[in-house]
């Protein structure tokens, strides 16, 4: 008969150890989901906080480049001139960004809606813009025939006008490779260091002048 009752004590305290193990992994399992929980919301207000910071971003990189490249076309094609906007869309799961021109609210196409000049200008500062934001460690700019579809010697002076002055606001240096699309005299106005390459008797020359 004992033997009976301490079989029975013997399973009723592995039972009772079996439920404090119960119990001690249920407490872990729920401070573990409150931990879970807590990090969560901690993800949930850092993402908050990124996509704020990345709608900011995002706006000043777009009035910056909106403003530049809108100034530059302004100065070469004064006449009813394009504005340029930039969109930022999600798409895929990425951030892309979509370029129009303006004129009179109405968005344009840059390569199928304008001609190939203020294409030219607009490439030329949205690349301007990107070194402004990212790249000003070195302020020079190499570029090899950027304006090549300005077309009309009046355009073509008022690009050097608009290199000067932007030049001038943001502290850039550029080293341009072009033809004469003016007289020499009036590149002579406008850029800082002038060297004309020929060729004389079959043989190349190189002739250094300065602004």
């Amino acid at each position: 008969m004992r033997s009976v009752f301490d079989k029975v004590r013997q399973e009723l305290n592995r039972l009772q150890g079996e439920e404090r193990k119960v119990q001690n992994l249920s407490t872990i399992a729920k401070a573990q989901v409150k931990d879970l929980f807590r990090k969560k919301r901690r993800l949930e207000q850092a993402q908050a906080v990124v996509q704020e910071v990345a709608q900011i971003t995002q706006k000043q990189l777009q009035y910056k480049i909106s403003e530049l490249a809108s100034l530059a076309i302004a100065i070469v094609f004064p006449d009813d001139p394009y504005e340029l906007e930039v969109e930022f869309v999600q798409r895929r799961g990425k951030t892309e960004a979509d370029i129009w021109f303006v004129r009179q609210g109405q968005r344009v196409e840059p390569l199928g809606g304008s001609g190939g000049g203020v294409v030219d200008v607009a490439a030329f500062a949205l690349r301007v813009a990107v070194w402004s934001l990212y790249g000003q460690l070195q302020n020079v700019l190499v570029l090899d025939e950027p304006f090549k579809h300005v077309k009309g010697e009046g355009a073509n002076e008022r690009v050097l006008i608009m290199l000067q002055k932007i030049c001038k606001e943001i502290g850039l240096q550029i080293i341009m490779v072009s033809d004469e699309r003016v007289s020499r005299e009036v590149i002579e106005q406008y850029a800082d260091k002038i060297i004309v390459c020929t060729k004389e008797s079959g043989k190349p020359s190189i002739i250094i002048q300065e602004g």
